[in-house]
């Protein structure tokens, strides 16, 4: 029996209605009504919806119906026709419109919700720019399917790993923003399940920091002191003298606060909600680091920015830390040691200096380093904190590195 109007107007349970030969009211689970043509093609069971009760009625939506009905008879399955017919409209809207266009379209979108200092800005087009664009920038996003984005990230799969891995959910983020605004019809040829499938699995060896040898520290020092003390308003210098004589890495550092660090008894405590992502345990604790006289030093140096809790300030962004590369770029740039060492390879420094040179005890040196103990028997040895230990060898090790020259051929910087 065919439906009257009283009858759509009743409907409210959560169901579909049959008003025959195919034609369906359906109500769904918040109440609203529409119309569903339900048909079966190559022996599949489809159900193709018509559009809302508020904007189709039952005489039109039965005239659709018998439009659908001829054509699945003539063998054509209507949600195929219906696709392609869509497909051409977003061909006609999409064309000329490259992936360069979406991206940067994506790109003004999320601007708004990023941080103040621009590095998300930055870091989406840098990787965009040095790796994608020039492969995708200027197909047409219609043109582009997942092989396309494959053999996009196969270069940089095992040179830049860890932009590799940045850059498929970016990718992916991009091709839904296209889908979103018509560009681009149908799956998202960047799902990030399939593409990690289609690449190689990633190297396992591991990739050293590279370290200064602890016998050229003292000349190092002396130098990264001088310039320093000859610019107090500059703050990669202090920052990373800082981070050296501490031991810690760099996140460590940038993002450490005043509130952190107590002058008085010479001790940081470093939350472990920011240390080495993957590192934590629920049976950790904050990371409590034993300042030496020099550490002391620099901190009271420091100019603190007014309503500012970090204790190196950015000096572009109020309110904000130095960046995660102010460090490593003066080290390249300001004190000459561009591919010879890394800021973080100094804490190797200090270790092979602690191992080789000293008979502190190895416990002390690697829990300043704030290092997992594979041993079980060691772990349990060191779950006292060793704090007196570690304070005379974070006090030996800034001794060390501001200890003058003794033979003219000692430590000298290539």
């Amino acid at each position: 029996m065919r439906l009257t109007k009283k009858d759509i107007e009743r409907a409210n349970q959560r169901r579909k209605y049959s008003d025959g030969r195919g034609l369906f009211l359906s109500v769904s689970k918040n109440g609203r009504k529409s119309w569903a043509f339900c048909y079966t093609m190559n022996g599949k069971a489809r159900e193709m919806g018509l559009g809302s009760v508020d904007f189709m009625t039952i005489d039109q939506a039965r005239d659709r119906a018998v439009q659908l009905r001829l054509m699945v008879k003539a063998g054509a399955d209507p949600m195929e026709d219906r696709d392609r017919a869509r497909a051409a409209i977003v061909r006609a809207k999409a064309s000329g419109t490259s992936f360069r266009d979406v991206a940067e379209s994506l790109i003004k979108k999320m601007k708004s919700g990023w941080s103040k200092n621009g590095k998300s800005e930055a870091s989406w087009r840098g990787s965009f720019e040095n790796h994608v664009y020039p492969v995708l920038g200027d197909r047409d996003v219609t043109r582009i399917d997942r092989y396309a984005v494959r053999d996009a990230l196969l270069p940089i799969w095992h040179k830049v790993p860890v932009t590799a891995k940045r850059l498929i959910p970016r990718i992916e983020e991009v091709f839904d923003h296209a889908i979103l605004e018509g560009w681009l019809v149908g799956e998202n040829p960047a799902e990030r399940r399939m593409i990690r499938k289609m690449l190689p699995p990633e190297k396992k060896e591991q990739k050293h920091q590279k370290a200064l040898p602890y016998s050229k520290m003292q000349p190092f020092m002396k130098k990264l002191r001088e310039y320093r003390i000859s610019s107090p308003n500059e703050l990669a210098p202090q920052a990373l003298e800082f981070c050296i004589l501490t031991c810690v890495r760099t996140g460590d550092v940038i993002g450490a606060t005043w509130d952190e660090i107590d002058l008085e008894a010479k001790l940081w405590s470093i939350p472990i909600s920011r240390m080495k992502a993957g590192r934590q345990k629920p049976t950790d604790r904050d990371h409590i680091v034993p300042l030496s006289d020099q550490a002391i030093a620099i901190l009271k140096a420091v100019v603190r920015e007014e309503g500012n809790p970090y204790v190196f300030p950015s000096p572009r962004n109020a309110g904000e830390g130095i960046s995660n590369m102010t460090m490593l770029d003066f080290l390249k740039d300001k004190m000459g040691l561009a591919g010879e060492a890394t800021v973080h390879g100094f804490r190797s420094s200090f270790r092979d200096w602690a191992s080789e040179e000293t008979d502190h005890d190895s416990n002390a040196a690697e829990m300043a380093l704030a290092h997992t103990i594979p041993n079980k028997v060691e772990a349990a040895y060191r779950r006292g904190s060793l704090l007196e230990k570690r304070k005379a060898l974070m006090q030996d090790w800034a001794d060390y590195c501001e200890m003058e020259i003794t033979s003219p051929n000692d430590g000298e910087l290539a």
